[in-house]
C-alpha cells in the first residue's frame, strides 16, 4: 500500500508491503502464521507496532535459512519483525549531487556496496524514474541457537523526471519493485563480498 500527503507533494511517502503467504508452501504459511499469532491480537492494535521489531522473539537459524530458500522477504520479516526495510532518498532534492551516477559514486567511495541485479541503475528517463540502492549490510543477529550475520536494512535513491504536463512523476515502476528487495538478498550480498 502506498500513502502520501494529499496537499504536500514534498512530504515523505510511505509504502507498506505484504507477504502473500498463500502463494508459498505449507511450511512457510504455517511457520509465519505461528510466529505472528504468538504475541496475541492486542499487540496488533498498538500504533507503536511499526517500531516494534520482532514482537515474537528469536527464531532458530535453521528456520531462517529454510524460509530464505523460498522467500528472502519472509525470512527477513521473522528476524527483524515490523520495522522499515529501507528508506528512499529523492536525488532531485539534493544540492550537491544532480545525477544518480554521482550519488552512487559518492556512496561507493565511502565503502558501501550497491545492488547490481538488473544493473546498478534501473529505470530510465523515458520511464520517468531511475533508481539505485545500497546492499544491506550484514549485521550480527541473535537467534535461539547463536549469533549469525544476516542482511539488515538499506537505502534506495530515486531520480524523478517530469511528465509531459511539467509535473514530476510521483510513482514507481512496477517492474522495478522486485529489484529493490534484492538489496537484502543474502546470496547477492555474499557474491558482492567475494
Amino acid at each position: 500500500m502506498h500513502f502520501e500527503h494529499k496537499s504536500d507533494p514534498r512530504a515523505p511517502k510511505v509504502f507498506i508491503s505484504e507477504l502473500l503467504t498463500d502463494q508459498f508452501s505449507d511450511y512457510l504459511k504455517t511457520t509465519i502464521r505461528d510466529y505472528l499469532n504468538r504475541p496475541g491480537d492486542s499487540v496488533y492494535d498498538d500504533p507503536a507496532l511499526v517500531y516494534g521489531g520482532s514482537i515474537w522473539g528469536k527464531i532458530p537459524f535453521a528456520t531462517y535459512n529454510r524460509l530464505r530458500e523460498e522467500s528472502e522477504y519472509a525470512a527477513w520479516l521473522l528476524v527483524y519483525g515490523y520495522r522499515a526495510n529501507h528508506f528512499a532518498v529523492k536525488v532531485n532534492e539534493l544540492k550537491t549531487f544532480p545525477t544518480l551516477q554521482e550519488v552512487n559514486e559518492f556512496v561507493k567511495g565511502n565503502g558501501y556496496l550497491m545492488t547490481t541485479v538488473g544493473g546498478e541503475i534501473y529505470g530510465t528517463p523515458a520511464e520517468l524514474l531511475e533508481q539505485s540502492a545500497t546492499m544491506a549490510e550484514i549485521q550480527p543477529v541473535e537467534f535461539t541457537d547463536g549469533v549469525h550475520g544476516i542482511p539488515s536494512c538499506f537505502y534506495e535513491f530515486t531520480l524523478r523526471y517530469n511528465r509531459p504536463d511539467g509535473t514530476q512523476y510521483p510513482g514507481f515502476i512496477a517492474a522495478n519493485a522486485d529489484k529493490i528487495f534484492e538489496s537484502t538478498n543474502y546470496y547477492n550480498r555474499q557474491a558482492d563480498m567475494m
